[in-house]
C-alpha cells in the first residue's frame, strides 16, 4: 500500500511539472517587451542617450593633464658663457596642468539642457516601440483566441454528426429514409472532419506566430488561456469613446506626442548653442612643470667676472627638478571677431530646423486624429456586425432545430438538414470573428486612451 501511494505521488509531482502553461495576453505582452531584439536595440539607443547627458555635463568640470618631453640637441646653442658653442646636450622636462572654462556663453547650459531633452525623447520612443509592440501581440493572442472558439465550434459539430449516423441508421432500419441517407451523413462526417483537422491547423498556426513573436525558443507546448467573455458589447463598451476625447487624451499620454514635443524643446537648445557661439569665452589656466638639463662634454671656461678657470659641471637630477620649476596662473578671453559666416549659418539651420520640428509636430498629431477617428469607425461598425451575428445565429439556431427535429422523424432529407446546419455553423463562425473584432478594436480605442492592454 505504501509503495503504491508512493508511485501515485511520484506521478503526481511529475504530472504537476509538466502540467502546460498557459499564457494570458498580459504575460505574452510583458515577455515581448522583455525579450523583443527591436526593443533591446531602442534601448541601447536610450542608455547612448544617457552617456551623452553626462559627458555634458561634466563638461563643466576642469580638466587635468600631464605632460613629459624628453629632447636631445646637436651642434651650435647658446652656452653658459652667452656665447654660442658647439656642443650637445639632453633635456628632460615634465608638466601638470588644468583649465576650466569660466564663461562659454551659456553654451554648456544649454547643451545639457538639450540632452536632456534628447533623453527624454529617447524614453517615449522606447515607450512607443513597446506600445506598438504590445498592439501587434495582442492582435495575434486574439486571432489564436479565435482559431480556439472556432476549433470548438468544429468539433461540436462533427460530434454532433457522429450522433446523426446513430440516428440515421434508426431511420433507415424502421424504414422512414432511404439508406442513401446514411451514406450522405456519413460522407458529412468526412466533411467535419477535415474542417477540423483545419481548424487544428490554424489554431497550430495561429499559436507559432504568436510564439515567434515572443522570441520564444525552447517552449514546446506553448497554448494560451482564453478568458471567459460575456456580453462583450457592455463589457467593453466604455471604450468606444468619441474621437475628440480620445485625442484630447492621447496628447497627454502618447508617447509619439511627448517624444515629438521634445524633440521641437531640443531644437530650440540646439539654436541657443549656435547663438553662443557669437560670445567670448574665458578660460582659467593652472599649470606647473619643471626640467632637467644636461650637457655633454662640458669645456672649462675662464669666469669673465673673476677671471679664474671654471670646470663645470652638470647639477643633479634632482636639484634641477627641484630649481627649476616654474608655476603658471593664466585667463584667456577669445573673442570672435569674424569666422566666415559660419555661426551666422548655423543659427540659420538651427531655426529651420525648428520650423520642420513643428511641423512634423503637426504631422503627428493630424495623423493621430486620422487615426483615431478610423479606429472609432471600425469599433463602431465591428459592434454593430457583432449585434447583427448575434440576431443571426439565433435564428439559424432555431432553424437548425427545427430541421433537425424534421430529419429525425423523416420528413426532410439530409441535404436539408446539412443544409440548416451550414447556415448556422456559418453564423457562429462570424459571430466568433465579430466578437474577437470588436474586441480588438476596442483595444485599439484603450491603446489610443493610454490603457495599458489586457483581457
Amino acid at each position: 500500500m505504501k509503495k503504491i501511494i508512493f508511485i501515485l505521488t511520484v506521478v503526481f509531482c511529475v504530472s504537476a511539472v509538466h502540467a502546460q502553461k498557459l499564457w494570458t495576453l498580459e504575460e505574452c505582452v510583458q515577455y515581448a517587451i522583455n525579450n523583443n531584439i527591436t526593443i533591446k536595440k531602442i534601448q541601447l539607443q536610450r542608455e547612448n542617450a544617457e552617456i551623452n547627458l553626462n559627458t555634458s555635463q561634466m563638461s563643466r568640470l576642469p580638466n587635468l593633464n600631464a605632460n613629459v618631453g624628453q629632447n636631445w640637441s646637436f651642434g651650435y646653442s647658446p652656452g653658459r658663457s652667452g656665447l654660442y658653442e658647439s656642443q650637445n646636450r639632453s633635456s628632460t622636462s615634465t608638466s601638470i596642468g588644468s583649465s576650466i572654462p569660466l564663461f562659454a556663453g551659456f553654451r554648456i547650459r544649454n547643451e545639457i539642457a538639450r540632452d536632456q531633452l534628447e533623453l527624454k525623447s529617447a524614453t517615449e520612443n522606447l515607450e512607443k516601440a513597446k506600445e506598438d509592440l504590445s498592439l501587434a501581440i495582442a492582435s495575434l493572442f486574439l486571432q489564436a483566441l479565435f482559431n480556439k472558439e472556432l476549433l470548438k465550434v468544429n468539433e461540436e459539430q462533427l460530434n454532433l454528426s457522429r450522433i446523426q449516423i446513430t440516428r440515421t441508421q434508426t431511420l433507415v432500419e424502421a424504414g422512414k429514409v432511404p439508406q442513401s441517407q446514411l451514406y450522405d451523413i456519413e460522407a458529412q462526417v468526412a466533411k467535419d472532419e477535415v474542417s477540423v483537422i483545419q481548424a487544428k491547423n490554424n489554431l497550430e498556426l495561429s499559436l507559432l506566430d504568436l510564439k515567434q513573436s515572443l522570441e520564444l525558443e525552447n517552449e514546446t507546448d506553448f497554448n494560451i488561456y482564453a478568458p471567459k467573455t460575456g456580453d462583450v458589447i457592455s463589457e467593453y463598451m466604455s471604450s468606444v469613446q468619441p474621437p475628440h476625447i480620445i485625442f484630447n487624451n492621447a496628447l497627454n499620454t502618447k508617447p509619439v506626442i511627448k517624444g515629438q514635443e521634445y524633440k521641437v524643446e531640443g531644437a530650440k537648445r540646439v539654436l541657443d548653442i549656435a547663438k553662443s557661439y557669437y560670445m567670448p569665452t574665458l578660460d582659467l589656466s593652472i599649470r606647473y612643470g619643471t626640467s632637467y638639463y644636461y650637457i655633454y662634454n662640458m669645456k672649462d671656461y675662464i669666469d669673465p667676472i673673476t677671471g679664474n678657470l671654471v670646470h663645470p659641471t652638470n647639477d643633479s637630477f634632482a636639484s634641477q627638478f627641484k630649481n627649476n620649476g616654474s608655476e603658471l596662473i593664466g585667463l584667456s578671453l577669445n573673442i570672435p571677431i569674424f569666422n566666415r559666416f559660419a555661426v551666422r549659418n548655423q543659427v540659420r539651420s538651427a531655426k529651420l530646423n525648428i520650423s520642420n520640428q513643428q511641423l512634423e509636430l503637426e504631422n503627428v498629431k493630424k495623423t493621430l486624429y486620422k487615426e483615431i477617428e478610423t479606429a472609432y469607425l471600425n469599433a463602431t461598425a465591428a459592434q454593430e456586425k457583432y449585434r447583427a451575428s448575434e440576431k443571426a445565429v439565433k435564428a439559424t439556431a432555431e432553424s437548425f432545430k427545427y430541421a433537425q427535429e424534421r430529419y429525425e422523424t423523416g420528413k426532410s432529407s439530409v441535404f436539408e438538414f446539412n443544409e440548416a446546419r451550414t447556415r448556422f455553423i456559418q453564423s457562429q463562425s462570424e459571430q466568433i470573428q465579430a466578437k474577437y473584432d470588436y474586441i480588438f478594436r476596442t483595444k485599439i480605442l484603450d491603446f489610443y486612451n493610454g490603457i495599458p492592454i489586457g483581457l
